[in-house]
């Protein structure tokens, strides 16, 4: 199956998780994650399944001020 990860096509086997999804993309905490603009709780990471056309944003928090 076919998801964008921040922008970028990933290519993941059709039972992948979200979980999944991050490894693939080589995401380091600290992070959050959202799927179809909904906020996933990194509890849910591994239960949240993917569907194809999903779009997944990974937001890391930016120190400084």
């Amino acid at each position: 199956m076919q998801v964008l990860l921040n922008q970028r096509s990933f290519e993941l086997l059709p039972s992948a998780s979200l979980a999944d999804a991050l490894a693939a993309f080589g995401a380091h905490p600290p992070f959050a994650a959202a799927v179809n603009g909904v906020f996933v709780a990194q509890a849910d990471y591994f239960q949240h399944l993917l569907k194809d056309g999903d779009c997944i944003d990974v937001v890391q928090p930016v120190m400084g001020g």
